[in-house]
């Protein structure tokens, strides 16, 4: 038995490893391929179709063509009324996440996605699916200060940019309550690869509008280098930070996500300052991302306690615990389960603030909430 559990706990935390590389990999890969100054492939919105049209061409294979995933029973009305409007959100932030990279650093960009619990939080209000709270409001004023004051500290800094990540931050913000409005509130939940299937596709879709005003005249002028092996392996490192996840999710709770994401991000601020030079981080940055993850820590705290004071008070929810925590299907790591979990209302706040996606994921539950889903499909 003990040998059991310390087996399953190094698996766990071989998965979390892996989570961590991988996140930080893609990030730092696509920042590299964009860049000018390094492969200079300054085509976000390219880089972003290939990694769409890739997902889903992968995502069909695994769930039509080897059955190693069972669809989920989709109609013509659920995906018009909900996949499209949420793939729309979707291909915007990515568009505009990954246009950041081109003006400003990984690093100042790992800073202001702190913003994310707070775009997250004021989008659920205006939706009506979250509670102001004086508490909660605290923690959304100091992580703005927090950012404010690293913004004011950054060295390199691009209005261009800052836009760009701030309008991609809530464009998936606003992508995330949609999901919980009209999504789950239909009983449909999708896993990993399910939800890639239905959401790639029709987001490669509406890219390609944008795409084809704004770089297919560019792709026309200039002379762009064009590596398969180099796209192949970024995609391909997309695809298999969704599967980490996918392991991931199905081994830990809320918190021990959470967690990861936080040492994720400081060692991808670490990590890019070394393999991007340019990127340099001042004091100023540092004491103002402290300030911002003091609240996106105390955030995460509430939201966490928050989801256990429910389970106490409805203890027949309890084997519900890892769906209520991450909005995901509890065993959505299962071969062939398909979704039979209706989230319905649940009464009161819905907790949209707590359904945070993972950059490289469409619907997926994400390690913390100042993580965005940037993107770098």
């Amino acid at each position: 038995m003990v040998t059991m559990m310390s087996t399953s706990l190094t698996l766990t935390y071989l998965y979390l490893l892996l989570y961590i590389l991988l996140s930080s990999g893609v990030i730092l890969y696509n920042k590299w391929v964009l860049s000018p100054k390094y492969f200079n492939f300054p085509l976000p919105i390219t880089l972003t179709m290939i990694h769409m049209g890739f997902s889903g061409v992968v995502a069909f294979f695994l769930v039509r063509v080897f059955k190693v995933i069972a669809p989920v029973k989709m109609t013509f009305e659920i995906y018009a009324t909900c996949v499209i409007p949420i793939s729309a959100f979707f291909a915007s932030s990515l568009w505009f996440g990954n246009t950041a990279y081109l003006h400003i650093s990984v690093a100042f960009i790992q800073m202001l996605k702190a913003l994310m619990p707070v775009a997250t939080f004021l989008m659920a209000v205006v939706c009506g699916t979250d509670k102001l709270r004086c508490d909660v409001l605290f923690n959304m004023v100091l992580v703005s200060v927090g950012v404010v004051v690293s913004s004011y500290g950054e060295i390199h800094f691009n209005i261009i940019g800052t836009v760009y990540q701030v309008t991609g931050i809530f464009a998936e913000a606003l992508r995330l309550v949609l999901t919980q409005v009209l999504l789950q509130k239909k009983g449909l939940t999708l896993n990993p690869i399910t939800s890639l299937y239905y959401i790639a596709p029709c987001s490669f879709a509406f890219l390609f509008i944008p795409w084809y005003l704004l770089e297919k005249p560019a792709m026309n002028v200039s002379q762009i280098q064009f590596n398969f092996w180099i796209f192949f392996s970024n995609a391909l490192c997309a695809l298999a930070l969704n599967l980490s996840i996918f392991l991931v999710i199905g081994r830990t709770g809320a918190v021990t996500i959470r967690v990861a994401g936080v040492l994720k991000d400081w060692i991808l601020i670490a990590l890019s300052t070394v393999i991007f030079p340019e990127s340099t981080i001042t004091g100023l940055n540092i004491i103002g991302y402290a300030i911002a993850l003091c609240g996106v820590v105390m955030y995460n705290y509430l939201k966490v306690k928050d989801v256990r004071a429910s389970q106490a008070t409805t203890p027949e929810k309890l084997p519900e615990r890892l769906t209520k925590e991450l909005k995901f299907e509890k065993k959505s790591s299962d071969i062939y389960v398909p979704s039979n979990i209706n989230h319905g209302n649940n009464g009161g706040s819905d907790r949209t603030s707590e359904l945070i996606v993972h950059e490289e994921s469409p619907l997926l539950a994400s390690s913390r909430l100042s993580h965005v889903g940037r993107s770098q499909f």
